[in-house]
């Protein structure tokens, strides 16, 4: 009876702990899938890991510690060895090991769109780089820790400076590659949100998708950020920096390091406003920035707005703010924009009357932006100076950036005044008097319209069909027609590089 009984009470244990192992494993099953779902998984298995990898975090689970610091190790000594793209592999393993500390995102992808991409000649092999980088933060680590602001702030780094400014040798061909991606989705520049939002047609539809799947872009947010700091250029990358910045401002969780994300925005609406508008120039089919200056009101909110949010940093954002207002009323001037240009003058005068003379006019300060020796008695400076603005008015008359050329027009005339005006009251005005500024004039428009040392061909012809001046002599034939832009060039093709411009 007792080797029966111990028999019967082996089986019920034993059976008793396979149901209990059967239950242990569906509720580790409902477990797991609650901690998903509530956002509680700390620690995620690892994709295409080699074996020994994928065992041994799990089998050690709480020591990952160690085996991220051994990979580090290894991403270091390839990285000396310049043994670049088993490193892509090793940062993905290392980032799934770590998940949410965004100090492990952020140095991750610094290194690749910084580090690694200067270690390339070739700006497309670079490109690679910045976009890996670029890839990491906003399709990996935001999945894993989308309410924490350094994850945003580095990301929208990455757009204000590393494509944004122009530190990169290449900086350049970033901005062409991005402006040619975004040019696909949001043709012109502006976004078509309805389209966007509740696509229809099966263009529109694959437009939405691309635009969320792909560069994880929300129309119905895009709509928000243009609305709240617009009319954006959505294919320059500082208008993508504010989209970050403020997609963070509306997902973070806590109040710190939100500075952070407010300083990204204001001076990445600094930047749009200096040179946040693509111009393409019909005749080379390359593009020019020039300042977007619908936007100016928009970019002083966001610098009041930053001082009401750190009143700590007040002092030092009026600096910024004071200096923005001051090239707004430069550029509106530049631009034929007179009575803004005006508004914005006063309105520096009212809130930071230690910023000018109270008796500061418009034609004053825009003059004294030109050069603070304009107005003095050399004669080549002043004269090198009026044929540049001269130049810059032919060529917006060529472009039908009119308003634009009639600013430049207009402060060529006012150099002119003001030199003159100043020489007559000197003992030189004998000596040193300008030529007539129509003399001036015609000498920079001969030397413009001269075949071999002028404007190209179709810029030439434009500009005399714009100035109502006959063709060429010893021909008869009518100006050339304008060449038709270019459709935007396909994925893998190297875009062009877009001319440097104003700002």
């Amino acid at each position: 009876m007792d080797r029966a009984g111990s028999k019967w009470r082996k089986a019920t244990l034993l059976g008793l702990a396979g149901v209990l192992l059967l239950g242990s494993s569906w509720s580790q099953t409902r477990l797991n899938r609650d901690r998903t779902l509530f956002g509680l998984t700390r620690v995620t298995p690892l994709e295409n890991a080699p074996p020994v990898l994928a065992l041994t975090t799990v089998v050690l689970g709480g020591f990952r510690g160690l085996i991220a610091n051994a990979l580090w190790v290894r991403a270091m000594d390839l990285q000396d060895e310049d043994k670049f793209f088993e490193m892509v592999q090793l940062a993905d393993w290392i980032t799934k090991l770590q998940p949410h500390i965004a100090t492990v995102w952020i140095v991750e992808a610094w290194n690749m769109s910084y580090n690694i991409s200067i270690k390339f000649t070739n700006p497309a092999d670079r490109w690679f780089w910045v976009q890996r980088g670029i890839s990491l933060l906003r399709d990996q680590a935001l999945k894993y820790n989308p309410h924490t602001v350094l994850i945003y702030r580095e990301l929208a780094w990455q757009f204000q400076h590393k494509m944004g400014q122009n530190l990169d040798d290449a900086h350049l061909y970033f901005k062409a590659a991005w402006a040619g991606e975004m040019e696909r989705l949001m043709p012109g520049g502006r976004p078509d949100f309805p389209a966007l939002i509740h696509p229809r047609t099966p263009e529109e539809k694959e437009r939405a998708a691309t635009l969320r799947d792909r560069f994880k872009l929300d129309p119905v947010l895009m709509e928000e950020v243009d609305k709240r700091y617009g009319p954006l250029e959505w294919r320059l990358p500082e208008t993508h920096a504010i989209y970050w910045a403020y997609v963070g401002l509306k997902n973070a969780k806590t109040n710190k390091d939100l500075m952070t994300l407010r300083r990204v925005i204001y001076q990445s609406m600094q930047t749009a406003f200096r040179r946040g508008k693509l111009i393409e120039n019909r005749f080379d089919h390359t593009y020019e920035f020039v300042p977007n200056l619908d936007i100016i009101p928009q970019t002083s909110a966001a610098y009041e707005q930053a001082m009401l949010d750190e009143p700590e940093m007040r002092q030092h954002i009026e600096i910024a703010h004071k200096n923005d207002l001051l090239d707004a009323v430069y550029f509106l001037y530049t631009h034929n924009r007179l009575r803004e240009a005006q508004h914005w003058l006063d309105y520096v005068k009212t809130h930071y009357p230690k910023a000018l003379p109270p008796d500061t006019t418009l034609d004053g300060y825009a003059l004294k932006r030109v050069g603070e020796d304009i107005a003095e008695t050399d004669m080549d400076r002043t004269t090198g100076i009026l044929e540049g603005v001269i130049t810059k008015h032919y060529l917006r008359l060529a472009q039908d950036q009119d308003a634009e050329a009639a600013g430049y027009a207009l402060l060529a005339r006012n150099i002119w005044n003001r030199y003159q005006g100043k020489i007559l009251s000197t003992p030189s005005a004998k000596r040193v008097p300008l030529p007539p500024l129509e003399k001036l004039q015609r000498e920079v428009l001969d030397r413009l319209l001269d075949p071999k040392h002028g404007f190209i061909p179709p810029l030439a012809a434009a500009l005399r069909t714009k100035l109502g001046l006959p063709a060429p002599t010893g021909t008869n034939a009518p100006p050339p027609s304008l060449p038709t832009p270019p459709a935007a060039a396909p994925t893998n093709t190297s875009p062009a590089a877009p001319a440097t411009g104003r700002g």
